[in-house]
């Protein structure tokens, strides 16, 4: 396969200063690239905005547009807070607790941290309404191999019911 790994994702951001100051003095990512323009590169339309771009320990980045001539922002009122979000992967379990302390230093509401078995997570939202997640991977080599011998099966199963399963490894 020739992907190699994430370059960006992107969001809208309802502020880019306020963005910045929320990634860089906040989170601690590198505030790296701002490009403005007044057109889009891809399709030519009249839209001024700016992308502005983070940089993170793998040399991947997360982004964000300020788009003022367009609508509101608005997050997809039929889907539960919960599920759209971007997980953000810290070293240490360690890291992780002080990231929490951090966030919470500044005012910012944190949930967790949450045991998923996986991993353990916090979660917060940035300034705009996006939901975050700090993520330390806490699994074992014999979990990862044992979610991966069923997913096929899980994923069936659930295309088949959409239930949970029975016998869940990940809860056993």
């Amino acid at each position: 396969m020739s992907l190699q790994g994430l370059h960006h994702v992107a969001y809208r951001c309802r502020d880019a200063k306020e963005t910045t100051e929320f990634y860089r003095d906040v989170i601690g990512l590198e505030f790296e690239i701002a490009v403005a323009e007044n057109k889009v590169p891809s399709t030519g339309e009249w839209s001024p905005h700016i992308h502005i771009f983070f940089r993170m320990g793998d040399g991947s980045y997360i982004a964000f547009f300020e788009v003022p001539e367009s609508p509101d922002m608005a997050m997809d009122p039929n889907t539960p807070d919960w599920v759209q979000h971007l997980a953000l992967r810290v070293n240490t379990k360690d890291e992780l607790l002080a990231m929490k302390a951090r966030l919470e230093a500044h005012g910012i509401d944190v949930v967790g941290p949450t045991d998923h078995k996986i991993c353990q997570s916090i979660y917060f939202f940035d300034p705009s309404g996006h939901r975050m997640e700090a993520a330390w991977d806490s699994s074992t080599p014999e979990l990862v191999e044992s979610l991966r011998a069923r997913a096929d099966a899980v994923l069936e199963e659930w295309s088949r019911t959409k239930r949970a399963p029975d016998v869940d490894p990940l809860h056993a």
